[in-house]
């Protein structure tokens, strides 16, 4: 004969976030960070070809965005 079979009881399932509060927290400091590196390449002399704003910036930028790959694959 047919068994009756009950309701599964329902499972409290916790949401667990991608992201913690210290990746939030590091990809904001490299947002800044790429944020810092234009405001040099903006520059406030007339100069194009400053070291500043050929050299100096771009690597901040470019460490900007490395750390905020950081950010986003450190667990």
């Amino acid at each position: 004969m047919a068994e009756k079979q009950s309701a599964p009881v329902k499972q409290d399932k916790k949401t667990e976030l991608v992201f913690t509060k210290k990746n939030y927290q590091l990809l904001l400091i490299s947002i800044a960070i790429v944020v810092v590196g234009f405001i040099l390449m903006m520059g406030a002399s007339g100069d194009i070809y400053d070291v500043r704003r050929t050299l100096i910036a771009p690597m901040v930028v470019l460490f900007g965005f490395a750390f905020g790959i950081y950010a986003v694959l450190k667990k």
